[in-house]
């Protein structure tokens, strides 16, 4: 499961249901699998402070610039916290799997079969210039998501048969047939937009004014391409809901662009914002080496968290004929030294990533058990043998260094039909050169790339790393105009349709897509469609563990890093609950403390 903005539902194929089926009665929440935590009538969630102080100023960074207040088209870069702005029908709590409440729904119904999910809209759920949230505006947003939003809503909502109004609060959305218990979740995560205030305006062009909106803030100032800052809506409609209680503390957040990481580093030193979010293994060992951390205006922590790591890696564009054949892939792989980046680079912060679900129960490990093996056999001669016969484990220069990957690597290419010429490697029948762009949109990330680059040299291909701004790199990655890129793959503990919009054949050539890989493969598809069916919380494991197989084996990324705990660095004038949500970093439970507000930055 994932929030809106990443992830796209499938239709699955099964036999319809002997007519309807009856709901258990219209509930406060929603689960895939399991029990809820938090039961009717709950005061708030248990990683807030409900006391927690209301005001204060909050300053963020972000990179790039922003040309669009409108985060639901393909077109234009959306502004850094503009989703902040649009309330949804329900939403999830960071301490559990699987599971959310209602926000503007105020029940949801759902039969045993997840056959349909019917929402009521609460009678108090309103816009921010007063106008009621009808059962028409969530229609009418459902609609023009599918037909005129981000390309992603098509495959997204995809599921869904028909969507009618049933009462005068209540919407139902009909599902085609399948064994798909995630649908009524995604559907809950539906943001509703204002028919009226869209009545006279083109939804897919980009647009600086503001749309009207419902959430805890609203757009109070911009500067185009440079701030946005919003303010928090005093009377907001949903303030004093359990789902909002403790949250969204601060008066204003402003977000303040910056050419580059570097930069915004130094700004935040400066005093310029407050709050940081640091992926930087080298700045967090050596860039806050500055008075304000040693006297404790700026506090560094690392806060432990339970979220699925991912995959972060280089990834290959297998549009490109170069990149077609694994045994490609996984020979360059081989050029990619983590124990010397890590010891150089990295000072030792970073575990190597073996798995896309990595710091859960849903990553793959060791041979397959029972349950994979009865997953993966009807696809034993469509994958490779390794994903029966050995656990996957990427190229690693310990003991014996770089020397004995690059010596295997030659092996793997010259079975792919590529030899070594006056020291280049070529197609042994076109002369053609292997050689590739590393699309890249940080400086940061030259430090790690090019001595990749100068490894691949070794064994004569001719890569080169390509920086672009922001603004560039994010239309190039939308069109797939790339070769080889790094990027990440979020998971959560309760992986389903998303899986669509990363690896399925159907996204690999839609606009905009995460299947920035471009994979095509078959028994993929067929794993992504077991796993959203899961009927359970076993089959679900099994069914991740053994698609996890299936990608690594398919050698799509060269795999990275990652590290299970979050690093922010902060000026010393916040206050936090003092439980951390499992899933999540929880800044919008946070608030400025008065006593420590007026401290010098």
């Amino acid at each position: 499961m994932k929030v809106l903005a990443g992830v796209l539902a499938v239709a699955l194929t099964a036999a319809a249901p002997a007519g309807p089926v009856p709901a258990a009665g219209p509930g406060h929440g929603l689960s895939i699998h399991g029990d809820l935590k938090y039961g009717p009538g709950f005061p708030h969630f248990a990683y807030v402070d409900p006391a927690a102080p209301r005001g204060g100023d909050v300053r963020l960074g972000a990179t790039g610039t922003f040309d669009n207040l409108n985060p639901f088209i393909l077109k234009g870069v959306p502004a850094a916290g503009i989703t902040t702005t649009f309330d949804t029908l329900t939403v999830n709590a960071a301490d559990e799997p699987s599971s959310e409440y209602g926000l503007v729904a105020e029940t949801i119904e759902t039969p045993p079969d997840r056959s349909w999910v019917a929402f009521t809209i609460r009678t108090a759920a309103r816009f921010h210039d007063g106008s009621p949230m009808t059962v028409e505006d969530v229609i009418w947003t459902f609609d023009t998501l599918r037909t005129k939003g981000h390309p992603l809503y098509r495959s997204y909502y995809g599921a869904v048969a028909s969507v009618e109004k049933t009462g005068p609060r209540t919407v139902r959305f009909t599902f085609k047939p399948g064994d798909n218990r995630e649908l009524p979740v995604i559907v809950g995560q539906l943001p509703v937009l204002s028919k009226a205030y869209w009545g006279g305006r083109d939804f897919t062009k980009t647009t600086l004014e503001a749309p009207l909106g419902s959430g805890a803030y609203r757009v109070d100032a911009l500067e185009p391409g440079r701030s946005i800052t919003y303010r928090r809506v005093r009377d907001y409609w949903a303030a004093a809901l359990p789902v909002n209680v403790g949250r969204d503390n601060f008066d204003t957040i402003r977000y303040d662009y910056y050419r580059d990481g570097t930069v915004a580093l130094e700004a935040f030193k400066a005093g310029a914002y407050d709050f940081r979010p640091e992926d930087s293994a080298k700045n967090w060992a050596r860039g806050y080496d500055v008075p304000a951390v040693r006297d404790g205006r700026i506090r560094k922590e690392l806060i432990p968290n339970e979220v699925p790591t991912g995959m972060q890696g280089f990834v290959y564009n297998t549009r490109r004929p170069i990149f077609r054949d694994p045994r490609v892939r996984a020979a360059l792989a081989a050029a990619f030294d983590f124990e010397w980046s890590n010891a150089h680079l990295f000072y030792g912060a970073y575990t190597r990533t073996r798995s896309y679900f990595s710091n859960s129960e849903l990553a793959s490990r060791g041979l397959p058990g029972e349950a994979e093996r009865a997953v993966l056999a009807p696809f034993r001669a469509r994958v490779p043998d390794e994903v029966f016969t050995r656990e996957y484990r990427p190229p690693s220069t310990e003991p014996g260094g770089l020397r004995p990957n690059l010596i295997g690597a030659l092996g793997l290419l010259k079975q792919a039909g590529w030899v070594v010429r006056d020291m280049r490697l070529v197609n042994a029948e076109t002369g053609e050169p292997l050689t590739f762009e590393v699309l890249i949109d940080d400086p940061n990330w030259e430090r790690i790339t090019l001595p990749f680059v100068k490894n691949l040299q070794r064994f004569g291909v001719a890569a080169r790393v390509r920086t672009v701004d922001s603004a560039q790199y994010e239309y190039r990655l939308k069109q797939f105009d790339f070769d080889m890129t790094v990027a990440v793959f979020p998971q959560s503990l309760s992986p389903g349709n998303e899986q669509v919009d990363y690896w399925a054949s159907v996204a690999a050539d839609t606009p905009g897509s995460r299947n920035l890989a471009g994979v095509r493969d078959p028994v993929v598809d067929r794993l992504i469609e077991q796993l959203i069916a899961a009927p359970d919380r076993a089959a679900l494991v099994a069914r991740t563990r053994a698609l996890d197989r299936v990608l690594l084996w398919g050698h799509y990324v060269i795999p990275h890093w990652h590290i299970t705990a979050f690093r922010v660095a902060y000026w010393n004038r916040f206050g936090r609950p003092t439980t951390s949500p499992k899933y999540g970093l929880g800044f919008d439970t946070w608030w400025v403390d008065p006593r420590k507000a007026g401290g010098a930055r």
